[in-house]
Order: structure tokens, then sequence, then C-alpha cells
């Protein structure tokens, strides 16, 4: 969320002429207000006390007028007319949170026992947490030692990343080693492909202190986060050199998660003014709204202004939900009160009010209703429907629908790096999944989908092989979730073959 400092520092205005009007209001609400010289209208007869106390309007000018209320609604109106703007308008379509990048040390030292289990355990679990908390947002994987591996590419499926990152262990590593920055001229390469704005997350114990300067972020490029995994007590040692800002230690609670959430929100903002292609986001609804509310009451002789904005505040607040229902209907369409409620975050109430497809589709998958939003989607033929499609049915782990639909909205639109991005993606877990089914033996052969549950009803499968399962030793996965666990133990061994190849050809 943009701080008052951070809101001063890019406010201005979209009409800026608008503003020329400003002193003519003024310089009439003078003249209206300027008091009379009632001086020639007094009898020498009647006493000046008196005088005052029978001329109409003589303590006028001590109070307020209908006048006030007037000027201010058309200085209110005014500036909303000069269109006031301090954020950008967000594209729909593209992450509306930062994108991470995590580079995870995997060293020997990270096996200490300082932290229960060990520092490396404690590392993953809150990298766990991390990408629990950021449902929705997209996040590659990391390791290094000795050298630096991509584990995961940007993915919105946390249970990919978890599976991947429990294999992860020194074990795995073709050499150890303390190498930080190739990991992260690996993370800077992966955020580059996005459209969105990043952030590096490094998460350690130590650093040599000539790494220190590839901490340093780039211009245009994405900020490092340091999560230093070890006891309060260790130093921070080359670290101390870095802003303190961006130096997190690792904590027994969660002010380590919101220390790192506060820093990437902030990062993706920033990042989000500076944007050129993106539109200021007219906020002139923040005057016009008080300055309508004013105009209703101008009209009423005398003071009563005061009275009838208290009584309409207090019918507000006590009115049933119904009648405020009725009431928000005379002055916005379906569309401006779901666009409302969206802004609100109440994505599920916006997805029932929105008329606009492709606006109730993006609430839909919002709200979670990953089936419903593809099918929204799908009944739309452009290629931003095409690619929300594709996302919706990603998030529904439905892998083969989803290369479908981000071909189709490449098809539509070949210069869509979005799509292109979320196609490789989407292709590269597919492939993962099969492969470790069939290093389960539960694989294509028998008809199981990437997107299937898993039933082991064959009670010959296997009978051709060289290896003689009893019923009792072969794999039986109830669930998709049963299944995930079954792969977890193969992790290891995925990964150390991976790496094994990539540092065979040069640091990758």
């Amino acid at each position: 969320m943009q701080t008052l400092l951070d809101i001063l520092a890019v406010f201005h205005f979209l009409r800026p002429l608008w503003l020329l009007a400003l002193p003519l209001i003024v310089w009439v609400w003078y003249r209206v207000r300027k008091p009379r010289n009632a001086g020639a209208a007094t009898s020498e007869k009647i006493a000046p006390h008196l005088a005052e106390a029978l001329t109409v309007g003589s303590t006028g000018t001590k109070r307020l007028q209908p006048i006030d209320g007037v000027v201010l609604s058309m200085i209110l109106m005014t500036l909303a007319a000069a269109g006031p703007t301090w954020s950008r308008v967000e594209n729909p379509f593209l992450s509306q949170t930062a994108s991470m990048a995590v580079a995870l040390e995997v060293s020997r030292s990270m096996e200490a026992p300082d932290l229960p289990p060990n520092r490396l355990d404690r590392a993953k679990f809150k990298v766990l947490d991390l990408i629990e908390r950021r449902a929705g947002a997209r996040t590659a994987l990391f390791a290094y030692a000795g050298s630096a591996h991509r584990v995961a590419p940007l993915t919105e499926d946390p249970n990919i990343l978890r599976a991947m990152l429990d294999g992860l262990s020194p074990k795995v590593m073709p050499s150890d080693g303390n190498n930080v920055t190739a990991a992260l001229e690996l993370a800077r390469a992966e955020l580059s492909k996005t459209e969105t704005p990043g952030t590096i997350l490094l998460v350690l114990d130590s650093i040599d202190r000539a790494d220190l300067a590839a901490l340093q972020p780039t211009e245009g490029g994405a900020p490092v986060v340091v999560l230093f995994a070890a006891p309060e007590t260790e130093p921070l040692g080359a670290l101390e050199e870095m802003a303190s800002s961006s130096v997190i230690r690792l904590t027994a609670d969660e002010s380590d998660l919101n220390k790192i959430e506060r820093a990437a929100e902030s990062a993706y903002r920033a990042a989000l003014l500076g944007d050129d292609r993106l539109d200021w986001e007219d906020r002139g609804w923040v005057f016009a709204w008080p300055a309508a509310l004013i105009l209703l009451l101008w009209f009423r002789q005398g003071w009563t202004m005061r009275w009838a904005l208290a009584l309409l505040l207090l019918g507000n607040l006590f009115a049933p939900n119904t009648a405020r229902a009725d009431v928000v209907d005379w002055f916005l369409t379906p569309d401006q009160q779901a666009m409302v409620a969206y802004n609100n975050k109440e994505y599920a109430d916006a997805a029932e009010l929105f008329l606009d497809p492709m606006w109730r589709a993006l609430a839909l998958f919002k709200s979670g209703q990953y089936p419903e939003a593809a099918d929204v989607y799908s009944r739309m033929d452009t290629a931003e429907a095409a690619f929300g499609e594709g996302m919706a049915r990603t998030r529904n782990r439905e892998y083969r629908p989803a290369i479908a639909a981000y071909t189709k909205a490449l098809e539509l639109q070949p210069d869509f790096p979005e799509a292109q991005h979320n196609l490789e993606v989407t292709t590269y877990v597919l492939e993962y999944v099969e492969s470790a089914r069939e290093a389960s033996d539960t694989g294509e052969d028998s008809g199981i989908g990437a997107d299937d549950v898993v039933y082991d009803n064959e009670a010959d499968r296997g009978a051709d092989t060289q290896t003689d399962f009893s019923q009792e030793e072969k794999p039986v996965f109830k669930s998709t979730e049963q299944w995930m666990r079954s792969v977890d133990t193969e992790m290891g061994d995925f990964l150390r073959s991976r790496f094994l190849l990539e540092a065979s050809g040069g640091n990758q």
C-alpha cells in the first residue's frame, strides 16, 4: 500500500488547465459574501445597537451560508475535472502482485542444527509459508552452492514448488560452495522475461564480501531482499554493509514474512509508477462524490445543511441493506457497483454483479472459482480471453486444456509474451508430472492424464516387467495429494541428475 509520502511524491493532475477556474470561483464567492454597507439604510432615529438587531442578515457574515456550500462544491468539482492522480492503471491480465525469485543457499553450512531441526529446513519452512501467503502470485525457485541452478520457473502453482523444495539438500548439489553471484544472475534473467516487476529473495547464512556488489540492484532491475537464516546471536558479517531494510533475520514468528511482503509490495508499486506503458488512474471521483452530496443540499432556505447532512449520514448507517442497494442503483450501474466491490477485494460479490463477461471472468478467477472463470473465458474469441482461460485452467491443474488455451492466444496474437511464458511454464510442469508418474509406474500408458485422480485397480499391472511387486508393495494412490507425497521421495534423485547434467555443460 502506498504511504502518504509516496502519494505526495507522484501526485499530479491529468488536466491541470481546469485549475485556472479556482481563482474565478474564489472571486465570485468573495463578491457574494462581501458584507453590505448598512450605514445608509440606518435611520438616525434608531439607536445603532437596535438597528443592528433589527437588520436582517446583519450577522450573516459571521455564519456559514448556503453560498459557502455551493462554492465548496464548485471547488471540489473543479479539482475532480482536473483529474488528480497518484497511481497507475493496472493491466488486469498481468499479475497484480509482485513476482518473486527465491534463491536458496543449499550448502553444507546450512545443515547446522543451531536452528532446529537445521538451518536449511527452517529456511525451507519459511519459503513454504511465504508461498502460501502469496497465493495467486508467481514465484520461481533457485538453488545454489558451488553452482547455481533453476529449480522451477515462475509459476502460480504452490504444489510444484513444494515438491521441488522438499527435494533440495546439499546432497543434490554438484559441488559445495557459496556462489551467490551466479544465483542472482539466474534470478534476474528469469524476472526479466516478465512484463511485471519482481523481487529477488536471497535466503542464506553467509556471503563473501566479494559478492556484495552483485546484491546491488541494477538500473531497472529487481531489488534484492536477504533473509538471514542463522541464530539471532550470529553476526551478519559482510551483510552489515547493506541497507538495514534489505536484510531481514529469520524469526520464530511471522514478522520476517511481513517485512518481506512489505519490501516486495513497495518495490512492485514503485516499479509500476515508473512504467510509462501504463496510464495514470483518474482519481477525480474522490472529489466528485463530496461535491455531489453538497449540491443536493444547496437549495435549502437558510442554514439547514449541517442538520440535513447529519440526518443523511445517520439514515445511511441504520438503513437496511436492501434499502441501500436500491439507493445505489439510482447512481451506479451494475458494472460500476461490481467495480467498487472488485476494488475492495470482494471478488465473489463482484462476479455476481458484473455484466461485462471479461471482468466477470476475472472476478471469478480472483475469488478462486477457476472452473467457472475458465467457462466464461472460453465463450469469448479473443487472445486476452484465451490467456485468461489458460490461467484459470492452470490454477485448476488442468494442464493440457491450459496449454491449448495459451496456444490459441498465441495464434490470435503472436506477439503475446505473457502467453508465451505461461505456455512454456505449463508445458514444463506437464512434462515433469508425466515423467514423475512414469517413474512411479502410473504413467500415460495406463491412460492416466496429468489432471486425473489415480486409482490403481489392475492386479496384473507390471506382470511383464523385470521387477515383481507384491500386492502390498504396489503403490496405490487414492488421491492426487497422496501421489504428490510419493513423488517427493524421488525428487532428490531427479534434481541431483538434472543439476549434474547442467553443471557438466556449464553453470545454468
